[in-house]
């Protein structure tokens, strides 16, 4: 099967959504597909093109399982909504040209989302090639700008609300990772088959994420050596409550072999920096997000790894992270929206804490409980661990995905 994907992140980009849609491609190669790419030039850890990889709009790399082409995508500062808004128009209108020009022939294309309006490429690329066109949803957009309070006005809330609806309904399939965001997006479809949304759920590469010694060189290069380690490694946006993170740091700041660290970047983590300086925590330390190689190292220098959500975002947010940090057999404290994936997974799995969003006197007082046994920390690392294990792998999900697209292309 020729297929055809549309995403705004491949390796060696270091996004999230990256590394998921890399996976599902090797997946999907590894089961004898030829799956052709059209992505954005690497820039996700800087918000600006990766040395190396400037000069050109355009760039495209013949593999041995099919194709890749790297697109500008007008990379912005994240904070400035309007710029980011009109770069991923800029985005969207060139991998709508590309995909439509190209000469190669698909059976399917498989798109994802956000940004929302990289649909229209994928639906405008199915009518005029006449091939299904399958959504896949990592973030319900515009609920979460909405619940964030970026987006207020009620006439922008509805245009873009009425975008994802058409976009939903034009798709032979809308594919989300959990339950909760099926019945969300069933809701918007009530009519209109609902039945199209299908949960094709996360994965995690237990093979390439292990369970290693807490001791290690990330522990040494900044200054962790002997220390319980409270870490929150990802996105330092403005959906994440990191602020629970700095007031965690100033009620525990007498203790001596407790160290808060945020590892990561994006448009809070200035603010949270200079609150952090104002406050003179000298048991948070901010690091810079790190190489993909070195993410199972990342993952167990934690002794507890932290997931915190603005309220209403659990329920239109899966974070990744979660299914690595259980990989890597570290126990999780979340602030997240309960009947949540986040929430759900946490209770089934045994593997840590989660407490209501925003709410610093629980975040602190489920985090002094997980603190004051070390025995407990451990076993729920390990029952993580042994969770995922007995879950879906790449693998599986690619065979999901190649499945899906036999029903609308046949066998």
């Amino acid at each position: 099967m020729r297929i055809l994907v549309l995403c705004p992140h491949f390796a060696p980009d270091v996004a999230p959504t990256g590394e998921v849609m890399t996976a599902i491609t090797k997946a999907l190669t590894d089961r004898g597909n030829e799956v052709h790419i059209i992505t954005a030039l690497p820039w996700y850890r800087e918000h600006s093109i990766e040395p190396g990889w400037g000069g050109k709009l355009r760039r495209t790399e013949v593999t041995d399982w099919g194709s890749i082409t790297r697109l500008h995508p007008f990379p912005t500062n994240k904070a400035n909504i309007p710029a980011r808004a009109l770069a991923f128009g800029g985005f969207t209108v060139f991998a709508t040209l590309t995909a439509l020009l190209r000469r190669q022939k698909a059976d399917v294309v498989l798109v994802m989302s956000p940004p929302l309006p990289l649909g229209f490429a994928g639906w405008l690329t199915s009518v005029f090639r006449r091939i299904p066109f399958v959504f896949n949803i990592q973030d319900v957009f515009p609920d979460v700008v909405v619940e964030l309070g970026v987006i207020t006005n009620k006439y922008a809330i509805r245009f873009f609300s009425a975008m994802e609806k058409f976009l939903y309904r034009r798709s032979g399939a809308v594919t989300v990772l959990s339950e909760d965001l099926r019945d969300n997006l069933a809701r918007k479809l009530a009519g209109h088959g609902p039945e199209r949304v299908r949960v094709i759920p996360n994965f995690v590469d237990t093979d390439r994420i292990q369970p290693l010694p807490r001791e290690n060189s990330y522990r040494e290069q900044y200054g962790l050596t002997g220390k319980t380690v409270v870490l929150y490694a990802g996105n330092v946006g403005y959906s994440q409550s990191l602020d629970l993170v700095i007031e965690a740091a100033r009620r525990n700041r007498e203790r001596s072999d407790l160290v808060f660290v945020i590892n990561g970047g994006g448009s809070a983590l200035a603010e949270l920096t200079e609150r952090a300086r104002e406050l003179d925590l000298k048991n948070l330390v901010f690091v810079e997000m790190q190489p993909r190689e070195r993410l199972s190292e990342v993952l167990a220098a934690a002794d507890i790894h932290l997931i915190p959500l603005k309220k209403g975002l659990a329920r239109s947010s899966v974070p990744s992270k979660l299914y690595s940090i259980l990989a890597s057999a570290r126990p999780v404290l979340a602030s997240v929206d309960p009947a949540t994936e986040v929430a759900n997974t946490i209770d089934r799995a045994g593997a840590g804490r989660w407490v209501a969003p925003e709410d610093a006197d629980a975040f602190c007082g489920a985090l002094d409980e997980m603190l004051a046994d070390p025995d407990r920390l451990t076993a729920m690392g390990e029952a993580g661990r042994s969770f995922v294990e007995t879950w879906v792998s790449p693998a599986a999900v690619g065979e999901a995905y190649e499945n899906l697209f036999k029903e609308f292309t046949g066998p």
